[in-house]
């Protein structure tokens, strides 16, 4: 198995070096083949790597970085004003190949913008989009994009779920995941004129297309990737998120009411235990910036040295999948389909001169 370098803006997220760097040192102790490069404040890695017993060697290097993009910085300031800053030098070291992928928890809006300008997009690729799993019956759903376009064509949905169904091909090694567009009911009749275009794209692209899907699909595991612009993806994960705090919360209250509700916890840890591993948000921690020519994972924020693990775990399994190589012979493929001509020109490549939000 080949190794496989990722670099890790270690100054970004809530917590910076103190669960970077543990993250770090965890994951090259239980993978061999994985060699890591920590980029941010030189005297801050240094401090935490001592505190955890560690210390920069052939398997995990240093790179310095003057500059700490903050969870407050705007877009325009992570771009323009510091470009010394740790996310801006993973990129780079990304780009310049130094790197096979690049894993920040910094600001989402600042990681986007760098990561774009610094390795730009795939051919055929017009916009970059966020995916992520999340948990289902079946296993993961795979959903995007979740907040980097909150404005879409059809044709770029069409382009999300090329890249999405790449995703899912390389780290869950399906040859044909099935896709769904996220709609308000599943007849063709349903949704707003964008939905009804990027279904007709869909049915023509060649993809698995399944159809329409619900919301509730997601949990269902009805389909692997479910296509949505980032307005409503963004809403819907937000809105699982708090869901799903609000149900631990709710158990907690109820099993903690009286004498006769604690001894039914006791009894119910076992299956509760089991319940909150199944949808422990760290165990899928870690979000895909896809369409990009390079490997680049989101960490939430708030993770801690657990799920940071995960975000670098999944930057190491798009590499080794092939993901950048897979969604360039799925846009080729698409490029050569007669069948579409409309997702044919977008899929080369076309501008349409409209922003992204990030």
């Amino acid at each position: 198995m080949r190794e496989v370098t990722i670099a890790i803006d270690a100054m970004g997220g809530d917590h910076g070096p103190h669960v970077t760097v543990k993250a770090a040192l965890d994951f090259i102790r239980q993978n061999a083949d994985v060699n890591i490069v920590l980029v941010g404040l030189r005297d801050a890695i240094e401090a935490e790597l001592k505190a955890h017993g560690g210390e920069a060697g052939t398997r995990l290097r240093i790179h310095p970085a003057s500059e700490v993009v903050t969870m407050d910085d705007p877009p325009a300031v992570a771009l323009r004003g510091k470009k010394d800053s740790s996310m801006r030098m993973t990129a780079e070291l990304v780009k310049r190949g130094e790197a096979d992928a690049g894993v920040s928890a910094g600001n989402t809006g600042a990681l986007m913008a760098v990561s774009r300008y610094v390795l730009k997009t795939l051919p055929g690729i017009e916009r970059p989009a966020i995916a992520t799993p999340l948990p289902s019956r079946s296993g993961w759903t795979y959903v995007l994009d979740l907040g980097a376009n909150v404005d879409c064509t059809a044709e770029h949905l069409l382009q999300f779920g090329v890249m999405g169904a790449a995703l899912v091909s390389a780290v869950e090694h399906k040859e044909r995941p099935s896709v769904g567009l996220l709609n308000v009911g599943e007849e063709a009749i349903k949704g707003n004129e964008v939905v009804k275009r990027a279904a007709e794209l869909f049915r023509a692209s060649g993809l698995n297309f399944h159809g329409n899907v619900e919301g509730d699909d997601i949990y269902k595991g009805a389909v692997d990737v479910v296509v949505c612009d980032g307005f409503v993806g963004n809403v819907a994960l937000k809105a699982s998120e708090g869901l799903a705090k609000m149900i631990g919360e709710e158990l907690r209250k109820e099993f903690s009411r009286s004498l006769l509700s604690r001894l039914a916890g006791l009894v119910a840890r076992p299956v509760l235990n089991g319940f909150k591993r199944r949808m422990d948000p760290r165990r899928y921690n870690g979000a895909s910036l896809l369409g990009l020519r390079g490997v680049v994972i989101k960490s939430h924020g708030s993770a801690d040295a657990y799920a940071y693990g995960q975000a670098i775990g999944r930057a190491m399994e798009e590499v080794r999948g092939g993901l950048l190589r897979r969604i360039g012979e799925q846009v080729g493929a698409h490029k050569q389909n007669d069948a579409s001509p409309a997702a044919n020109t977008t899929l080369a490549g076309a501008q349409n001169g409209q922003g992204e939000a990030v």
